[in-house]
């Protein structure tokens, strides 16, 4: 199939969660498919980015977003239906460059990445258009409230209003639908939640591999820095977790992994909390490590540290909502818990009890061996794709 992308950030390099996503599902679209990537972007390309990602494209777009014209779109969202997140994204210029494309070639099939890009839809004539919800972003929004200044709570309740309608009404207007997991295909609000095809996330299991580094750090916690779930668990890890740790393992050591970190993030820094920042290859962090935690309280999808995190050996513990996106037997795959005490008990048994260490490591290893690669994770995308 001659096949369009339409991504609203450029899929490389992978420190965002949908880069990471839209780059795999590249890699395996294209063993079959035909591919032209048009990729929105508000920042300066990576200077390696098109040559990477014309590995898996035949054709390589990148339209940059004006700074000026995205401030007036988010005014204008004001005023009407759109979310500011999609509103951000909505570009005349792009709209124009989609619809002359479309014109110029007999494109079979369109897949839309995120409800950012879904006002394109109207600019792509195409016989057959996907739209990947991912996440359920308006149930995301709703969790965010609970951590929210005073003062950011109308924004965040306008937007989380904002976003239930647009996922409802956009529904309609794409041929086929995907999302991340059964938890978010449940969330989003839609009546025809059946009908939208789980397209799980993966893992490069040869990328990401155990290996013998020694260990530096008894704890890791890693992601996009900048993002509010990310933040909001790191500084729960760190006020709310390490504390009762560090009454029984005064010398236990947290390392705080990930690009663009928020001065919230900055701030958690001492003797013995280590904040990186971006790191070049993230596998040094999960190498450092001997167990990664992710105390996560408002987030949405299923996430990447976790499979990362198993598939390079390291014992995972999270909470019940990271959790059900994922699948995980607790206890035997990995360690769910819910309050500060229950995360101290649990990483003090992972860094005590060796053969509890190790059920979690091998069976963590296995379940992403098993369930999580790329090439079965994309599956039920190519078959939407016949």
């Amino acid at each position: 199939m001659k096949l369009l992308v339409i991504t609203s950030r450029i899929p490389y390099p992978l420190e965002k969660g949908d880069k990471l996503r839209a780059y795999h599902q590249l890699r395996e679209l294209s063993r079959s498919h035909d591919i032209t990537l048009v990729a929105l972007t508000d920042e300066p390309p990576n200077p390696q980015a098109k040559k990477e990602l014309l590995k898996y494209c035949k054709h390589v777009h990148f339209l940059g977003l004006n700074k000026l014209e995205l401030f007036i779109q988010l005014i204008k969202a004001i005023g009407n239906s759109l979310p500011f997140q999609v509103a951000y994204f909505n570009n005349r210029k792009a709209h124009l460059f989609l619809q002359q494309l479309t014109a110029s070639q007999q494109f079979e099939g369109a897949y839309f990445q995120l409800i950012r890009t879904a006002p394109y839809a109207r600019s792509v004539n195409v016989p057959v258009k996907i739209l990947d919800y991912m996440d359920t972003f308006s149930k995301g929004m709703s969790r965010r409230l609970s951590a929210a200044k005073f003062w950011q709570k109308p924004i965040i309740r306008w937007e989380q209003q904002k976003l239930t309608n647009y996922e409802n009404l956009v529904f309609n207007q794409f041929h086929k639908h995907t999302i991340i997991s059964e938890q978010d295909r449940d969330l989003l609000p839609v009546n025809k939640k059946s009908s939208v095809t789980v397209v799980r996330n993966g893992v490069d299991h040869e990328y990401f591999s155990p290996d013998n580094t020694k260990k530096q750090y008894d704890i890791l916690f890693n992601g996009n820095m900048n993002y509010p779930p990310n933040i909001e668990s790191a500084v729960y890890l760190v006020h709310k977790i390490m504390p009762v740790v560090w009454k029984k393992n005064p010398s236990c050591r947290v390392l705080i992994s990930g690009a663009d970190p928020a001065e919230e993030v900055k701030a958690l820094a001492s003797d013995l909390v280590h904040v990186t920042g971006w790191v070049d290859d993230i596998r040094t962090s999960f190498r450092q490590s001997k167990i990664l935690v992710a105390p996560m309280q408002s987030s949405i999808g299923l996430q990447n540290k976790l499979l990362e995190a198993m598939s390079c050996g390291l014992p995972c513990i999270t909470t019940p909502l990271s959790n059900n996106a994922l699948g995980a037997i607790p206890n035997q795959e990995i360690m769910v818990c819910s309050t500060p005490d229950e995360f101290a008990q649990s990483i003090d048994l992972l860094l005590t009890n060796n053969d509890q260490y190790q059920l979690l490591q091998n069976n963590g290893l296995k379940l992403v061996h098993h369930s999580f690669g790329w090439e079965g994770a994309t599956a039920p995308l190519l078959e939407l794709l016949i």
